[in-house]
């Protein structure tokens, strides 16, 4: 059954203290209109949240509650995760502040597990001091790949243009190694089934760039794209997913290819980031597809060169909550409809 507005309990990670991420957390749920969408639990500590509140010169109530089962509905919530005070200075990297970026982030993906919230939105993190004994991980994404049920994708989306990528946080000279039918395969079965669930897309149609300038030029510049690309994707249309590629990604984007297709799939990071962070105008949205819970995130770092300055955009932390919402809302009702199939055709249960 899906849940009624603010029932919707949307859990969010602080991320590092010293960047904009609270700043772009609380300027969001200043509006009281977001308070009619769903609950926002921040997992920090009630009393720092309410200094950063004043700091930005804020007027939203803080409910402080020392345990999930006290969530005040329609409220912004404050779970308090840790008790003890903690020095913050804008915009510096700090290994401390780093810890409790994730100790906010665990304890959410503890609650995200546990069914105690519904969705999770996780404010940025720096990854050089997040690094320690108990985090080898590269930012939230392989976290929550080892943590929940599934494989995760990096799918950048926007009402526009989704982006999804074979491969993610990979230096650029490792990646011939890393591309392989197996994994293209397997991330283009991942997007075409978040197309339709997550996105109601009942046929989704998917673009993939090649991974060299001008796919490769029949082995001209490399021989990935005919060798390994242009097979996979050949079995992958057999089965029955509409896929087309690879396109030389030089001119994808500026002949408004990409408008054709309802995802595009980049081989790589910045070959799949940069085309989207330009189009999306500062509302794109991280979401890990391929899990069987839902987590978005803003498509900007920690904002340190802006930090404490009250000019963050929450644009991006906002679409980030709005898509949760709306993904979460999605895929109770295409369960419902594949576990009834006689309710799609008669509407009845």
């Amino acid at each position: 059954m899906v849940k009624h507005s603010e029932n919707i309990i949307v859990g969010v990670s602080i991320g590092d203290m010293n960047g904009i991420g609270p700043e772009v957390i609380l300027k969001t749920f200043e509006d009281s209109r977001m308070l009619e969408i769903c609950t926002p639990v921040i997992f920090a500590n009630a009393k720092i949240v309410s200094f950063l509140k004043k700091s930005y010169n804020l007027n939203a109530f803080i409910q402080g509650i020392d345990k999930l089962d006290q969530i005040v509905l329609g409220k912004i919530n404050v779970l308090n995760v840790w008790r003890e005070g903690v020095n913050l200075e804008n915009g510096k990297l700090d290994d401390v502040i780093g810890k409790y970026a994730i100790k906010s982030f665990q304890a959410a993906t503890t609650a995200l597990k546990n069914n105690q919230i519904d969705v999770l939105v996780t404010a940025p993190i720096n990854k050089y001091n997040i690094q320690a004994e108990d985090y080898k991980f590269a930012g939230h994404t392989d976290y929550l790949n080892e943590q929940l049920e599934g494989d995760a994708l990096m799918f950048m989306i926007h009402e526009d243009i989704k982006v999804g990528l074979i491969t993610d946080h990979v230096p650029i000279a490792d990646l011939p190694k890393h591309i392989n039918s197996k994994l293209i395969e397997k991330k283009i079965t991942t997007i075409n089934k978040s197309l339709i669930a997550d996105f109601k897309i009942n046929k989704p149609k998917i673009a993939v760039l090649g991974l060299n300038p001008h796919s490769g030029d029949n082995g001209v510049i490399g021989k990935e794209d005919d060798e390994i690309v242009k097979p996979s994707l050949e079995k992958i249309f057999k089965s029955g997913i509409q896929v087309f590629g690879p396109f030389s990604a030089d001119s994808f984007f500026g002949s408004n290819q990409y408008k054709n297709y309802d995802a595009v799939v980049a081989m790589y990071h910045d070959q799949g980031l940069i085309p989207f962070k330009t189009l999306s105008f500062g509302e794109g949205v991280n979401f890990t597809a391929g899990l069987n819970k839902v987590r978005t995130s803003p498509d900007h770092g920690t904002g340190f060169d802006i930090a404490g300055k009250n000019i963050a955009n929450e644009s991006s932390f906002r679409e980030a909550v709005y898509s949760a919402i709306d993904i979460y809302k999605n895929r109770i009702e295409y369960n419902e409809l594949t576990n009834n199939p006689l309710k799609k055709a008669s509407g009845k249960v």
